[in-house]
């Protein structure tokens, strides 16, 4: 990814109302996004998470049946930390995850639901700023790019609307976080705060890891290193932003 931000447009963010959040595991909104999201929900946007997995293969000193609850407790906690009040974790196979049919379907019918102006989602690259990317993580990004044009087709999983009145619905933008981004999301100050706490808020998954501490020097230090050059501004998350 390239970190020479100086160029970049700040993404107009001041009329979102409803944002839905689309990523793999339980966590996965923490790497950054969450930030992004609290500082929505400070200016009155309504944001959702829908979670393709319950992250139960996360956690190898835990029964994935165990795993699960503790980390949809987790990620409740999270989201309140950055004022997301609806959280759906669906319960597609962990470590496993395609971008399937299913998954689609799933994703689209969320879409139709909520009737959002902007997908957020991850990205679905091999190779990211901190190493490889998990193939869940790729999964669900595809999955979720796949799923917003097919919300809004109503010749695609036309059981939606014949059987579940879930009329089309034309997502404004898609979003996607930890790619080489076309914008930027100023996230100084009490955004960056609330979501790097979000992210501590997986304390039991990140024991297993060794703590959260260096994950969190991390992010808050790409994140420096993404508004460098900008006046008044300390931390941004960079975006790819694409028209839909």
């Amino acid at each position: 990814m390239r970190h020479e931000t100086q160029s970049l447009p700040f993404y107009e963010d001041t009329q979102l109302r409803r944002v839905l959040c689309v990523v793999a595991h339980p966590d996965d909104m923490e790497y950054g996004g969450s930030a992004a999201v609290a500082r929505w929900t400070a200016q009155g946007a309504e944001v959702s998470y829908l979670l393709l997995t319950a992250g139960e293969a996360g956690m190898r000193g835990q029964d994935p049946v165990d795993a699960a609850e503790i980390r949809a407790e987790e990620q409740r906690r999270a989201c309140e930390l950055v004022g997301v009040e609806d959280l759906v974790i669906l319960d597609l196979p962990d470590g496993m995850l395609e971008a399937s049919l299913d998954a689609r379907r799933q994703i689209a019918r969320r879409i139709r639901q909520l009737r959002p102006d902007m997908v957020l989602t991850q990205t679905w690259e091999l190779e990211v700023g901190w190493g490889l990317n998990h193939a869940d993580h790729r999964a669900a990004g595809i999955a979720a790019l796949d799923a917003v044009r097919d919300a809004d087709n109503p010749w695609v999983f036309r059981e939606l609307l014949e059987q579940e009145q879930l009329e089309p619905w034309g997502v404004r933008e898609l979003l996607i976080f930890g790619t080489t981004p076309t914008h930027l999301v100023d996230i100084s100050g009490e955004p960056l705060q609330r979501g790097l706490d979000s992210l501590e808020a997986h304390d039991q998954y990140f024991a297993e890891l060794g703590g959260a501490d260096k994950t969190r020097q991390m992010l808050e230090s790409m994140a420096a290193r993404q508004a460098e050059g900008l006046d008044g501004v300390d931390h941004a998350l960079g975006v790819a932003v694409h028209a839909m």
